[in-house]
């Protein structure tokens, strides 16, 4: 049995070995804002439901361990003590991982991460539109672990509101559907978990930050046939196929050339989601600019 003293490991390595014996972990998808009002937005899976009387949550924004700083969320909640939590759903989770990567601080991770903001009735911080079950906090109290790389933060706030989609309440409206609300959790490396089903991997944002939903193309953006996670994995690369890539990778595929024939954007749209499903980013991306070069 490996046998393991904290201080005799780096700080990196034992965080890992932390990450992957404790799950699978809930994920506060915590919306902040700061001082000058602008807004943040970032998971953590250091979070868990601690009261029901008073209802209070938790959460820990670590120290990063490379250089010992602080997460934006923590000094927002230090500027202006409020926060909504937002629960992750299968069907946000890609998009959620793209808004976990380290933006420069003012960049607006709701429009990145290609999320509605939704204001919030007793606290400044927006809602997330997509999420099934917003929870509105003040921050009660922020109880520093540590001042070197990886001390977390707890972070406690009291529920002031709830707000629950009422598409996955039970049919007497009196619980959440387990199975309708779909969560997902973290697990260690790559690996989450999905409440109803098991284990799935998502790869871990870029080092350099991806270009965001945002700057996606309207044409692919408000596609009617991609969903939200296949945008988000879109979102997720740092930089686009050049034209000569693109033209490469259409002359070297009959199946891309007899779609893009076609020019049904149903057609086009539906192969770069087989594409994302099959983890091919980049060919997604290639066949939608394709089609864009055609159209243009």
């Amino acid at each position: 049995m490996l046998t393991i003293s904290p201080g005799e490991v780096t700080t990196a390595k034992l965080h890992g070995y932390l990450l992957g014996a404790v799950g699978p972990r809930p994920i506060a998808f915590a919306s902040t804002i700061d001082k000058d009002g602008r807004v943040n937005l970032s998971p953590f899976s250091f979070f868990n439901v601690f009261s029901a009387n008073p209802p209070i949550l938790i959460f820990s924004p670590a120290r990063r361990v490379r250089d010992n700083t602080e997460k934006h969320t923590l000094e927002n909640c230090r500027e202006v003590p409020e926060v909504v939590i937002n629960v992750v759903s299968y069907e946000i989770v890609q998009q959620m991982s793209l808004s976990s990567s380290e933006y420069p601080k003012g960049v607006n991770e709701f429009e990145k991460g290609g999320f509605t903001m939704l204001k919030s009735d007793l606290v400044s911080p927006f809602r997330v539109a997509e999420s099934p079950v917003q929870m509105e906090c003040k921050v009660n109290e922020v109880v520093a672990l540590g001042d070197e790389g990886g001390a977390g933060n707890l972070i406690i706030c009291e529920v002031l509101r709830m707000h629950i989609s009422e598409e996955v309440l039970s049919e007497d409206g009196n619980t959440i559907d387990q199975h309708k609300i779909d969560l997902v959790s973290r697990m260690g490396g790559n690996w989450y978990s999905r409440s109803n089903q098991g284990m799935f991997e998502v790869p871990k944002p870029l080092s350099i930050p991806g270009i965001g939903v945002d700057n996606i193309p309207s044409s692919i953006r408000y596609s009617k046939f991609l969903t939200g996670n296949e945008l988000g994995m879109l979102g997720n690369i740092s930089e686009l196929p050049g034209k000569e890539v693109v033209a490469q990778f259409v002359e070297e595929s009959i199946e891309v050339k007899g779609v893009l024939s076609s020019d049904d954007e149903g057609e086009i749209h539906g192969l770069a989601s087989r594409y994302l499903k099959e983890n091919r980013v980049e060919d997604a991306w290639k066949l939608l600019l394709a089609r864009q070069s055609i159209k243009n």
